[in-house]
């Protein structure tokens, strides 16, 4: 019997770690099917439109001619030509005439534009130029976003309770250690005598009323409790809400084949774990300034590993983009030379916007308490005394 009921408890032991892990992996694995889809659909409209070359691509080359034919031999004259000429011809100039669309929109390239839209992050070096792919991107953001914030909720959850719980046994480890240097040999034994003191004590309470010994007289008639028609009516809806339930639950028992399954119940917890998305982000109560610090340790660690692939950036300007990329700002002053390499870090970006997520909404909490605050402060102030006259 023990050998048989081991392997019974690791099934279902594995059974609940799947119906547990289940809803998480489905939003993750939504999302990443996603910017696959969208990847193939743009690299194939995008990717494979053909370059029409425009009346002011033929007019930024006139242009371009004849300010080269005024060129002198004095590097002076030249560089005042550049700031008064040149430099206004090329901000007129579209970076879409001198890209082939098959070498931006590859595969690769396409993930990453993806990536950027559900992540409403838009750097702006990367847009789609034709009309399907415009309205194509409208309705992929439409549907993407949504998506990546729910990803983002479910995600910062698990975030949530690490954090919750990593600081409360912090707290718990750091009071243990104030009692055990506080705590001496006199000391806790006066602590003892306290409160076994404290548990000796003999609560004398006050005597009853009249009214009090009537009312807990057997004899004496009580009054019928009247409810109101709105009371009666949600005392109706309940019980009607408690047999639907129960009726449910009746079929799902029925349905299931094998009752060692337990398919209604894992269903049901199923449905729970999906209800209960945000709930723990609720609860949080961590002090921002160890969500600052954390920020500041995380965006960090990769601005010390993103200059190895992208020689243009240093230490601060990778903590400058990465700080932009976290909080979905995307300027898109930096650009990035291997766009594939960053792809890898997908699971940073999402880990680290869920991190500035649970920084932003503390303080949020914390500026609606302060507000409460002033204000109650104030209307305290400018409240006007009453006065209690005798009767």
């Amino acid at each position: 019997m023990a050998s048989t009921s081991q392997p019974l408890r690791g099934k279902r032991a594995c059974k609940k770690i799947f119906w547990a892990v289940f809803p998480h992996a489905c939003f993750i694995l939504s999302l990443v099917i996603y910017a696959f889809l969208g990847a193939l659909m743009f690299s194939h409209i995008e990717g494979n439109r053909k370059v029409n070359l425009s009346e002011g691509y033929r007019k930024f080359l006139q242009k371009l001619w004849h300010i080269s034919r005024n060129l002198s031999d004095n590097m002076t004259e030249n560089e005042e030509i550049f700031k008064e000429e040149i430099h206004v011809l090329l901000n007129t100039a579209d970076q879409d005439w001198f890209v082939n669309p098959k070498d931006r929109w590859t595969f690769f390239g396409s993930l990453f534009f993806c990536c950027t839209v559900f992540t409403t992050v838009g750097y702006g070096n990367t847009y789609p130029v034709t009309r399907i792919g415009k309205y194509l991107c409208m309705l992929y953001a439409l549907f993407g976003i949504p998506l990546m914030f729910l990803v983002l909720t479910d995600m910062g959850d698990i975030l949530a309770t690490v954090l919750s719980k990593s600081y409360n046994e912090f707290r718990k480890l750091q009071s243990k250690i104030l009692a055990s240097r506080l705590c001496s040999g006199s000391t806790c034994n006066k602590g003892d005598e306290l409160k076994s003191r404290a548990q000796t004590k003999v609560i004398i309470t006050e005597p009853l009323t009249i009214m009090e010994v009537l009312k807990s007289q057997p004899g004496v008639k009580r009054r019928p409790t009247k409810y109101r028609n709105a009371e009666i009516f949600e005392m109706l809806i309940a019980r009607e809400n408690e047999h639907r339930k129960t009726a449910i639950n009746k079929s799902i028992e029925r349905w299931s084949s094998c009752p060692e399954l337990d398919r209604g119940k894992t269903m049901t917890r199923v449905i729970e774990n999906f209800d209960k998305i945000g709930q723990q982000l609720e609860k949080l109560d961590v002090p921002i300034v160890l969500m600052v610090l954390v920020i500041f340790v995380y965006i960090s660690c990769a601005a010390a590993i993103l200059p190895n692939w992208e020689t243009r950036l240093d230490f601060q300007e990778a903590f400058y983009f990465c700080f932009i990329t976290l909080t979905t700002i995307g300027f898109g002053d930096t650009q990035l030379e291997h766009p594939k390499f960053f792809l890898f870090f997908s699971l940073y970006i999402i880990i680290g916007m869920e991190i500035v997520f649970i920084a932003f909404k503390l303080g949020q909490d914390r500026l609606i308490v302060l507000y409460k605050k002033v204000i109650s402060f104030c209307g305290k102030k400018k409240m006007p005394l009453k006065k209690v006259y005798p009767k």
